[in-house]
């Protein structure tokens, strides 16, 4: 099962285990995000990223130019391991990183979450995975959205309370990004994508990557 199946397929499994209520009050979030528009307001390619010094998993301050220097970075936003979507795509990720150390590149994913599974699996993680309190750096990267007040209900009557998995009381969440940047933090590819369902398939960023490398050989 491919990428693409795998998400159509969460999605199956979340219809078939909501109740219609809280699918449409969750759905009418992200239809909220998409009118807002927010993905034309986010770092787009060609955008320098900000520099930025966030604890991992570890608790271990890390800061992005460290892996500025050792190549091509994929930085990739999620909203916490409460999600299937992102548990699905930190998954992929994962077994991708070999093709993407591979490729001279490094993986380094982000979250707001603070109460931290350390992975899907319970094992040890092999990439960065990055506290983002707040939401501090998703804000420079134009990608934070608030859940209505409204409809906060709806996630908390499926066991999601946003306040205990991060830490505040803000019930903000980034949009599922990735981004691709080089040594000089310029960013060369940007997915910003409002529907928390669709994410880049890891398999993309390889080939994003290839081509980079490529391009960087002919140059």
């Amino acid at each position: 099962m491919d990428f693409a199946q795998s998400l159509k397929l969460t999605r199956q499994n979340l219809e078939e285990n909501l109740s219609a209520e809280n699918l449409a009050g969750i759905d009418s979030v992200t239809e909220e995000v998409i009118r807002s528009g927010i993905a034309n307001q986010s770092l787009k390619v060609g955008d320098i990223i900000p520099d930025f010094a966030l604890p991992n998993q570890n608790g271990e301050l890390t800061q992005i130019k460290k892996f500025c220097k050792q190549g091509n970075v994929v930085i990739s936003f999620y909203r916490g391991t409460w999600c299937p979507f992102c548990n699905l795509e930190l998954k992929a990720l994962e077994q991708a990183l070999p093709a993407i150390n591979m490729l001279g590149g490094t993986l380094v994913t982000i979250s707001p979450q603070v109460l931290m599974e350390y992975s899907i699996d319970k094992k040890e993680l092999y990439f960065e995975n990055l506290i983002d309190k707040g939401n501090k750096i998703a804000k420079q990267f134009g990608i934070v959205f608030k859940i209505p007040e409204n409809a906060r209900s709806y996630y908390k009557n499926i066991g999601i309370y946003l306040p205990k998995y991060n830490g505040d009381e803000s019930f903000e969440l980034p949009i599922a990004a990735t981004f691709i940047i080089n040594q000089d933090g310029i960013i060369h590819y940007a997915f910003v994508e409002p529907d928390h369902t669709k994410r880049l398939d890891p398999v993309e960023i390889i080939t994003i990557m290839r081509k980079l490398n490529s391009d960087s050989v002919v140059n």
